[in-house]
């Protein structure tokens, strides 16, 4: 309905400016009962030239010479029949909108004959005829290169979005592409060495026992911690392969990373706080990675010491912090390296923020804080 309304209006307003002009016209008829149904009935056709083009312009065009016959309204007539034409040329109704203007140029012709002076005929009929076959082609003219400058804008609008359709699905194949060319460069080269490593361990765990001898405490977190970094490989390895159909790791595996993080020495605690919850996908994914890196550096910096995991879950957030006692010191500042670098961006990547820095009482704290109110 509120596109209906600039027609509408356009109906009433010219309703009104032709009923005014047909009662103050000198060579006019009166005005009566019939001629403003006349107006009433071209309004109406106006208000439905939007949806019923080519019924609006036969109705205006029919109410229109029927009002110049009766009341002799003059060229005011031909505005609404113009309008119709124009708008029906638009829409791609050529033909319909060529013979209305045709229709009505013939009978608004007939009707200056009819009634023109014995004295002066041909001068009154040369110059309406003119001034309505040159409005009329115009009209015409306008319509069909509005329709022709929109089908344009249409194509363009088509070719961008085209376009735009091949850019992306390019950088997805480039983004496949680059995903499998390292997948292969990560199975030919780490797989190989943790394999390796994870073989080698096994042997000298099998060669202690062989002999009556317990395995030392180091080799067995070798052992375990190569196996699971060859599991973690292959899930990397699959997700690089085909990201869709992959288990991801998240935070309801921490107790098993800290179990590893002991076995290599470290004693860790764990604490829950909060309604545990389903995460998205990325958010539990980039929990468990933020306890996995924090906790691989206390292994390798921190020296003897213990870890704190906390995870609390909350209803807008989720905080995931790990506190060690070891021997970092705000008095030396800790020159953040890749682990740290890419935890800080895997978090704000997320819309979270990252502390990580020593403590004043000595020791490390890394406390990653995720929004849960929103989309990632």
């Amino acid at each position: 309905m509120r596109r209906d309304l600039p027609y509408v209006l356009s109906g009433l307003a010219l309703g009104g400016l032709l009923l005014g002009n047909a009662a103050l016209a000198p060579d006019a008829a009166p005005v009566r009962a019939t001629d403003v149904v006349l107006f009433l009935v071209m309004a109406a056709a106006l208000a439905a030239c939007r949806r019923h083009p080519v019924v609006a312009l036969g109705v205006a065009t029919a109410a229109m010479l029927a009002l110049h016959v009766r009341v002799h309204a003059g060229v005011s007539a031909a505005f609404p029949v113009l309008g119709t034409v124009y708008l029906a040329a638009w829409r791609g109704h050529r033909a319909a909108a060529a013979l209305a203007s045709v229709v009505f140029l013939g009978g608004f012709l007939a009707r200056d004959v009819s009634v023109a002076p014995a004295d002066r005929p041909t001068q009154q009929i040369a110059e309406r005829t003119a001034l309505l076959l040159g409005w009329f082609f115009a009209a015409n003219v306008a319509g069909l290169v509005a329709r022709q400058r929109r089908a344009y804008l249409e194509q363009v609008e088509q070719r961008a979005l085209e376009a735009e359709r091949t850019r992306e699905e390019m950088a997805l194949r480039r983004a496949g592409e680059e995903r499998l060319r390292i997948a292969r460069d990560l199975h030919d080269s780490l797989t190989h060495s943790i394999s390796v490593i994870k073989v080698q361990a096994g042997i000298a765990v099998h060669l202690a026992r062989k002999h009556n001898e317990e395995p030392s405490a180091a080799l067995l977190a070798i052992q375990e911690a190569s196996a699971a970094a060859m599991r973690e490989l292959r899930a990397t390895l699959d997700v690089l392969r085909a990201p869709d159909d992959v288990d991801r790791v998240g935070l309801a595996r921490v107790d098993e990373l800290a179990e590893r993080t002991r076995a290599a020495g470290v004693p860790v605690r764990v604490s829950v706080t909060g309604q545990p919850r389903d995460l998205p996908a990325e958010v539990d994914q980039a929990g468990y990675r933020v306890v996995q890196e924090a906790l691989t550096n206390v292994a390798r910096h921190a020296g003897p010491a213990t870890a704190q995991v906390h995870i609390a879950y909350a209803p807008a957030r989720l905080t995931v912090s790990v506190d060690d006692d070891g021997r970092a010191s705000p008095a030396r500042p800790v020159t953040p390296g890749v682990g740290l670098r890419g935890m800080r961006e895997r978090v704000t990547g997320l819309g979270g923020t990252l502390r990580a820095a020593a403590r004043d009482g000595g020791g490390f704290a890394v406390r990653a804080t995720f929004p849960l109110d929103g989309p990632a």
